[in-house]
């Protein structure tokens, strides 16, 4: 997918397909000159099988004029010469098409290096180095006030330490913590935050203020700075109160590897919600028509992931991106008007228990729980451990499936 718009040529003709027309006519320019001058292509010309051909060919039509069999048998031969060029000109095609998104991320990376970066960097850092190649990297949603909840999850259902590293190297699956920083950077807020940093180094730090209304403006930074660091197939956005199942979510995503723009979620359409007051107030609710109306097909927001292309895309136009109230609601406008596949994922979505419990006994753990009544785990701080014993696929499972 190409996501920059190709400069225009003459007539509206784009200037990338001027191109391929030249390489096509180069070619064809090629082929006519060695057909019609007889000059002979030791690779591709092999003289028994033309030989027995022409033999077949006299046994069958023995009155045929040979002058003309010839000049018959260049022109078939130069079209089909031309659908093989045409085949060609397609692949020159799909090439440029994913050198444009590597290219584009390459600058977007560049240009992020300095002001407007989405990740927090020190003074004196390292140039950015070539991104390390994985799986798919998992952001956790987190807030200042959230360490009770971090704590709720090293505990449970994400690796520490060693094991932490080991699952990066082995599994190519990456696990941090998301937050920003406070209205007044280098306040005690942020200080708190390095010191858990510093003893559990599982944070990606991103150059964003922290608020509840801002998770938009969030999630568009944190697919930013996930990119620029970590070339992955796949990016997931979790929040800190949902449990998670590692190798039921890489068996999911492995499952969809070889598709391009691939948004993989439980899918809904709830309602634009006008009133004033209400949770999930949509401020813009007339640019969804009449009153009454629901919002367009989008992956609910406690857990969804995006392929490389996506993210890609994300990174490179956020500027540009229009933000809703909602995080969920404006990931999925993103995609409108864009060759996506929407994949509706029931396992990303299920019940806390008895209904995640029922289907662990079944041998079929779900990959994500929370409870929809509260977009979360009702009281996940407490209820963690609970959820994560009765609905867990083992702590082993892991390093025992295979991607």
């Amino acid at each position: 997918m190409g996501l920059s718009r190709p400069h225009k040529v003459g007539n509206g003709v784009s200037a990338r397909w001027v191109s391929l027309f030249c390489i096509a006519s180069f070619f064809l320019g090629v082929l006519v000159v060695n057909r019609l001058w007889g000059v002979p292509d030791p690779e591709k010309i092999d003289e028994e099988a033309s030989l027995l051909e022409k033999r077949q060919l006299r046994a069958l039509h023995p009155n045929v004029n040979c002058e003309k069999k010839e000049a018959a048998d260049r022109a078939g031969d130069i079209l089909f010469q031309v659908s093989q060029t045409h085949d060609v000109i397609m692949a020159l095609d799909k090439t440029i098409s994913s050198l444009e998104v590597q290219l584009a991320a390459a600058r977007a990376s560049k240009a992020d290096n300095g002001e407007g970066s989405p990740v927090v960097t020190k003074t004196g850092r390292e140039p950015l180095k070539e991104r390390q190649k994985v799986f798919f990297v998992m952001g956790i949603m987190t807030a200042f006030s959230s360490r009770k909840r971090r704590e709720s999850i090293r505990e449970t259902w994400m690796p520490q330490g060693d094991e932490l590293k080991k699952l990066e190297t082995e599994k190519g699956i990456i696990m941090r913590f998301v937050i920003g920083h406070s209205a007044t950077p280098g306040g005690v807020l942020d200080r708190a935050i390095d010191a858990e940093d510093e003893k559990h180094k599982d944070f990606l730090r991103l150059n964003h203020i922290e608020g509840y209304h801002e998770l938009s403006s969030k999630t568009q930074i944190y697919f930013a700075a996930a990119v620029a660091k970590w070339d992955a197939d796949f990016y997931i956005k979790v929040d800190d109160d949902v449990h998670i199942n590692l190798g039921m979510v890489g068996s999911t995503l492995a499952r969809h590897r070889s598709k391009p723009r691939t948004y993989i979620g439980c899918m809904k359409s709830g309602p634009v919600l006008a009133n004033k007051g209400v949770k999930y107030h949509e401020p813009e609710y007339w640019k969804f028509g009449e009153e009454g109306n629901k919002y367009f097909r989008h992956a609910t927001g406690q857990i969804y992931a995006i392929s490389k292309d996506l993210a890609t895309y994300i990174s490179v136009h956020r500027h540009i991106l229009h933000r809703y109230a909602n995080e969920d609601v404006s990931l999925g406008s993103w995609f409108i008007g864009l060759d996506v596949e929407h994949i509706d994922e029931r396992s990303l979505c299920c019940g806390t228990p008895p209904e995640c419990e029922w289907k662990a006994q079944a041998g079929n753990p779900c990959a994500a729980s929370f409870d929809w009544s509260c977009s979360g785990i009702c009281k996940s701080v407490e209820r963690m451990e609970e959820v994560h014993q009765r609905c867990g696929e083992g702590d082993e499972a892991i390093w025992h499936t295979s991607f």
